[in-house]
């Protein structure tokens, strides 16, 4: 086998379509598959620089390692990262390209883009034995689908078989799958394989009469039920769109080790970059996550973080008017943890200059640490190697700000000031050594005891999520039928379902 291939498209957006491509990706590999991951374009906040210093989306660098290959920008030659609701800032082959409004880049950017995506898809194709593909949003945005380069639009164009995830868990999955089909073009009907039913609870059976129904509505089987399982939301692309207040990431079900746990409070500022910087903490024992927006959730809170975004300057103005400042200055004062990370930690610092995010000019930070921030039209793209608390540290770097650091104790590229920490470098936690001594050190001012685990890998926690990933779709899909598709394509004669496309 070489070239083949598969688009994996959602009836929605969080409908599964990656953790989905991710456990193909793991599956294909475990049978000597060369397999490569692929999604030509995608908006997210959520970003990682590979080792040629490109910057994709942090869920192919995740599908990459499921494949266990490098990630590179030919994975996701279009990145989208959204700076407001209408305008975005366009990231082509790693590297930003400039601002653009929403009806700018689909009025006729998008087009421009159309022939090096596929061209990344036909690289990947020539020297790999399978490209499994992810879509964004749905294929049946029939709005969008004349300028469409990441669903319908390059599946056509590289004759690739399309399966349909949905999530059931959310209600009405059959007639989003009925519902997308219909509203698809025959042309792009002809490549619809069938479905794949996503987070289902329950006794298979059940829905197995719906899914007959189905297969006799639209001529399309359903290729596998996936059951409902906790702790794969890995590497999100779009975060955390509902209610942040409360929201807690999933950790290792596991007793602390001391006796006490620690709390970790995360502010959930605006247009938020990074997210997954805490899931290496919420992977220790004894560690409780959670995203919080008010001044009361940070009193029992043993480590607030102020995590990296896209608009530093916005966060500011958030963290004000909702009296977080405040709650975060009186925490340095009493010599109670925060740590800044990124756009957190610009935050922190003591001036900005910015004519480049949000082009507001001379802003006042939080004054808690001793930085001034200066945002260069450069983005700074790089995966930094250095050591902290005497450990080793490995990170990437994703910012337009320049930090002048003016005084305070070396913290990698930022520093500390009593127990308040602050760094441009993401990942850094994900270093297991590093991780457990700055969690000493927080447990420690917090005055907790708290002991961390001295054997928590979060490189083999990751590996053993996306295993876990590789067994659903071994275990509940029919993935003879699926390498079929791969290298085969879409069969003959699939029927059309009307109305389509208007």
């Amino acid at each position: 086998m070489r070239g083949g291939g598969l688009l994996v498209a959602g009836t929605t957006s969080d409908a599964g379509k990656s953790v989905v491509t991710a456990g193909i990706c793991r599956w294909l590999v475990r049978q000597g598959v060369k397999v490569a991951p692929f999604k030509g374009q995608n908006m997210s906040l959520n970003s990682f620089v590979t080792r040629e210093g490109a910057e994709i989306g942090r869920a192919q660098a995740m599908q990459a390692q499921a494949a266990r290959v490098e990630p590179t920008a030919l994975m996701n030659p279009v990145l989208l990262k959204p700076g407001g609701d209408r305008s975005s800032q366009v990231v082509l082959m790693g590297k930003p390209v400039g601002e653009m409004s929403a009806k700018g880049y689909h009025g006729g950017r998008q087009q421009t883009l159309f022939e090096p995506v596929l061209a990344c898809l036909e690289e990947l194709r020539a020297t790999h034995d399978a490209v499994i593909c992810e879509g964004a949003g749905s294929p049946a945005e029939i709005n969008l689908r004349r300028t469409d380069i990441v669903n319908m639009g390059i599946a056509r164009a590289a004759r690739l078989p399309v399966v349909v995830v949905g999530d059931i868990d959310r209600g009405g999955v059959f007639a989003q799958f009925f519902g997308t089909t219909a509203l698809l073009a025959p042309e792009d009907q002809k490549l619809i394989a069938g479905y794949l039913v996503n987070k289902f609870r329950g006794d298979v059976t059940l829905l197995e009469p719906g899914l007959d129904m189905l297969h006799g509505l639209t001529g399309r089987r359903t290729f596998g039920v996936l059951p409902y399982a906790h702790g794969l939301g890995i590497d999100e692309e779009d975060g955390l769109r509902v209610s942040l207040r409360g929201t807690v990431r999933e950790s290792v079900v596991a007793p602390p080790l001391g006796a006490d746990v620690l709390r970790v409070a995360v502010c959930a500022v605006p247009l938020m970059s990074n997210f997954t910087d805490v899931d290496a903490l919420a992977a220790e024992p004894g560690v409780i996550v959670r995203f919080v927006d008010r001044p009361e959730e940070l009193a029992d809170a043993d480590l607030v973080v102020v995590p990296g975004t896209r608009g530093t300057v916005r966060a500011l103005a958030w963290l004000r008017e909702r009296g977080l400042a405040d709650a975060l200055a009186r925490r340095a004062a009493e010599g109670r943890p925060v740590l800044g990370i990124c756009g957190g930690f610009q935050a922190l610092g003591e001036h900005i200059e910015d004519e480049v995010e949000s082009r507001a000019g001379a802003v006042e930070g939080l004054g808690l640490l001793p930085v001034r921030v200066r945002f260069a039209r450069e983005k700074t793209l790089a995966r930094p190697v250095g050591e902290a608390l005497g450990e080793r540290v490995e990170g990437y770097e994703i910012h337009h700000g320049v930090a002048e650091v003016l005084g305070g104790d070396p913290f990698l590229d930022g520093c500390r000031v009593g127990a308040v920490w602050g760094t441009h470098w993401h990942g850094s936690l994900e270093s297991d050594g590093f991780r457990r001594a700055f969690l000493r050190e927080v447990a420690a001012a917090a005055g907790r005891a708290f002991v961390p685990a001295p054997d928590t890998s979060f490189g083999t926690l990751r590996e053993e999520q996306l295993d876990r990933l590789g067994d659903l779709i071994e275990e509940h899909a029919d993935t003879d039928a699926l390498l079929r598709l791969v290298e085969e394509g879409a069969p003959e004669g699939l029927p059309f379902v009307p109305p389509g496309a208007p």
